[in-house]
This record gives C-alpha cells, structure tokens and sequence, in this order.
C-alpha cells in the first residue's frame, strides 16, 4: 500500500494565489521527502478559495520543482475538454517529465453551470463521459495505422488514466475498462464501501491494469494535541458550510469554537463531510487511521490536508505519513 497527497491549492484567508501556488510548491517539495507516492491536484473553477484551476500549468510548476514524487490531476473535469486537448496538455507534461505524470478523470463540471457554461461554451445534455474516456485513451496509446488525428506530444506516451468519483457510477466505469479508481471520500463517503465492492467486483483486467487498484482519500488534521487539530479543522468545516450556504470564498482562518461562527444545524452537516478521516495527535490519528484502513482495505490512501497555517499543514502531513509507514505503508524513495 502506497500513501499520497491531495492538494487543492487553497488560497488562504489574508493570502493571494500566489501565496497558494508557493505554498503548494513546499507541501510537493515536502511531501517528497516524507515518502509520499504521488500529489495530485484538482480542477476547480470560479472558486475564490482554490488556485488549481490552470490544472496542467500547475501540475508541470511542481513537476519541476520534485524529482521522485509522481504528479497529477486529481481529476481533471473531462467534460470541460475535448479529449484530444488533455492528450496533448498531458502527453506534453509526460514529455518533459517522464514517468511521473498521472491523469485522474472526473465527471463533474468542478463548478457551478454557469460557469461550466463559460467553459464549455456549448452545453450538451448527453453524458458521453465514458467515450471521452476510451478517446482519451487512444490518443495516449500507440498509433494505429491509418490514423488520421494524433495528440503530439501524446501518442505513445501512456500517460496512467485513473477514474474518479463518488457514486457507483465511476465504479463501475473503472471496472468495466480496467483502469485504477479513486474513491473522493474527504468529502462525499457515503457510498464508500459499496463503491469499493462493486469496483473490485466487476473489475476486468486490462492492457493498463491486471487487478483492481482502489484508492481512498480521507482528511488528516494532525498536530500535538486534539485541540490543535480541531482549531486547524475549523478552517475546513467553515469553508465547507459558506459554500453549501451559496458564499464561497478564500479557506476561513481558524478559529476557537465553531459554535460562535455556525449554527448548530451547519456544524452538524459540515460534520457528516469528515467521516472519513482522522483529526487529533499523532496517537489518535494512527487509530482512527487503522480503523479505515481495517474497514475498507484500500490498495493506496490519498491524505487530504485542507489546513490555513501552511506550517501546521506540513507538520500534519509530516504525521500523517509516519502513521501510514507505522501502519505498513510503503515509502517511496
């Protein structure tokens, strides 16, 4: 089992996109050098708290500032693209970069319509995600004879195409080509475990893949004490009930209690966001750790750290990885 990173590129509260681009360049800098596997970072769009919209610009920024730790989308909202576009964007990122560059695919827009609408400029109301995909994938395998359309850079280059989701409708794509899956637990686990169980179920080894690889992402807020860890947390569960309340914006600074920012209403739903994670000092976080790792058995663990402190979140991240190795994770070196 591997263990990785999640980095949604938060713009903190009192900071600027430059300040989140700087900061996720020293999380991917740090990361690698805690034994982390691969970072990924998430397509967003109109989100004044994320930086990660540019996708594949940020992802060649922090490839080129690592050596080991592989990089990649996680995902990137292939109906915002056409296929061959992402071919060539990633086929070019593989180019430079070699074998480090992954390509995790989601089936939402990463915004609101309106602005999907921007993006797309022509919105279709047929879901073609799974033949998007199966384009994808012919634009990054070898040429075929005869073939007309080719992503240069791109063909050839077999850049790892992962599916995403949080329903069973990803699982069973995944399955059904033989692809790797990533579960977004961090922040939509409620049909975790049956998406696991349909995923490995169903799975049809592949040219890519010869069984299932099942990747969960939970939250790790890790620090000294469990009253530290719940003030960084509350930078999270603020941020998560001013977007569901229509408010989004940069991730909220800490604060004491949450009682005297939410109602209790809010702090109860934001709450049902974080049921899979692990939130305290290091001995609390190892078991709350062991027990998802126990329940779901995952093939690699995907740490997420929304955290506003940029040294506390590499801190956490620092613990969350001496408790995965703890835990029989393996470091890559």
């Amino acid at each position: 089992m591997r263990y990785s990173l999640l980095d949604l590129a938060p713009i903190p509260e009192g900071g600027t996109a430059r300040d989140a681009i700087a900061n996720s360049v020293s999380l991917a800098q740090h990361a690698e050098g805690q034994g982390y596997h691969r970072l990924w970072l998430a397509e967003h769009h109109n989100m004044p708290g994320i930086a990660s919209s540019a996708t594949s610009v940020l992802i060649g920024h922090i490839a080129g500032a690592t050596s080991r730790i592989r990089v990649g989308s996680g995902g990137v909202m292939l109906p915002n693209h056409a296929p061959l576009v992402i071919a060539e964007q990633f086929g070019t990122l593989a180019t430079i970069h070699g074998d480090r560059i992954d390509l995790g695919l989601g089936r939402a827009p990463g915004t609101d319509m309106e602005t999907a609408r921007a993006l797309r400029r022509h919105m279709s109301q047929q879901d073609t995600f799974p033949q998007d995909v199966l384009e994808l994938l012919a634009h990054l395998g070898p040429a075929e004879e005869g073939q007309r359309v080719r992503a240069i850079p791109g063909t050839g280059t077999g850049v790892p195409i992962w599916i995403l989701g949080s329903s069973l409708y990803g699982a069973q794509l995944a399955a059904h080509l033989g692809l790797p899956y990533a579960f977004a637990s961090h922040f939509a686990p409620e049909m975790l475990a049956e998406a696991g169980e349909v995923y490995r179920r169903s799975f049809q080894p592949s040219a890519y893949l010869d069984k299932p690889h099942f990747m969960v992402a939970m939250n790790v807020f890790a620090a000294e004490t469990e009253e530290e860890a719940l003030y960084w947390q509350s930078s999270a569960v603020l941020g998560f009930a001013r977007l569901r309340a229509g408010m989004p914006g940069p991730l909220p600074r800490p604060v004491e209690r949450l009682e005297d920012h939410l109602e209790p209403s809010w702090i109860a739903a934001a709450q049902t966001r974080f049921t899979v994670s692990a939130i305290g000092s290091e001995e609390m976080v190892k078991r709350q750790t062991a027990t998802i790792l126990e329940t779901y058995q995952p093939d690699e663990v995907m740490v997420n750290a929304q955290i506003h402190g940029h040294a506390a979140r590499l801190k956490s991240v620092g613990i969350a990885a001496r408790v995965l190795r703890d835990l029989g994770a393996v470091a890559s070196v």
